[in-house]
């Protein structure tokens, strides 16, 4: 048995304990509920291990994306070649997708507002702006046409100067287990190599 202030901390711990064990079960349910990807591949063991209860899992090896990318362009004109649809109809123009002739050659549509949609790649490519603050920051509802329906993940750019120039942290996170590879590759051959060539021919 325990007295006095040892049982009131051990209340406060066991209290702490469930309360974040409840976060974190709501939270993995609010985005699952949303169709992000991957957010419940295999989970049945972890649950069981957990001791969670039937139907409530938690995933803990979840694929993710981390790259960091130097352009010499100023942050502006970074993110104004991300999220105007003429500028990025261009970088897409560049893109290896193009020159494979794998994509339909239709123009990006990209909403410059929070809460608008983009669409680019001949339409492959889909989501909505969740956040945008100019120069600095870009997060999407990203997905690919290959995905289930309903399927999103969340990419992040991060735009910081760096001289003249500026370095872009980027993480995709969320995305169907396994894509890690061809999704990386993807990122650099119809995002980043066009787009430092789209900022070279526009100085």
């Amino acid at each position: 048995m325990l007295r006095g202030n040892e049982d009131e901390n051990f209340k406060n711990s066991i209290s702490a304990q469930v309360t974040r064990r409840n976060f974190s079960i709501h939270v993995a349910a609010l985005f699952s509920g949303l169709g992000f990807a991957g957010t419940a591949l295999g989970a049945s063991k972890l649950a069981r291990a957990a001791g969670l209860p039937a139907g409530e899992e938690i995933t803990r090896s979840a694929e993710a994306i981390h790259m960091e990318v130097n352009f010499d362009a100023a942050p502006a004109r970074v993110y104004g070649a991300l999220t105007d649809s003429k500028q990025f109809s261009r970088v897409v123009q560049l893109s290896a997708a193009m020159k494979s002739m794998s994509i339909e050659n239709k123009p990006a549509e990209i909403s410059g507002e929070a809460g608008g949609t983009f669409s680019a790649f001949g339409g492959y490519v889909t989501g909505r702006q969740i956040e945008l603050v100019p120069g600095q920051r870009i997060v999407q509802a990203w997905r690919a046409g290959s995905w289930a329906d309903g399927a999103y993940s969340i990419a992040r750019f991060e735009l910081s100067a760096q001289g003249s120039g500026t370095k872009l942290a980027f993480e995709h996170a969320g995305f169907p287990q396994g894509d890690a590879e061809h999704l990386l590759a993807g990122w650099k051959g119809n995002y980043w190599e066009p787009l430092a060539k789209f900022l070279a021919e526009a100085k």
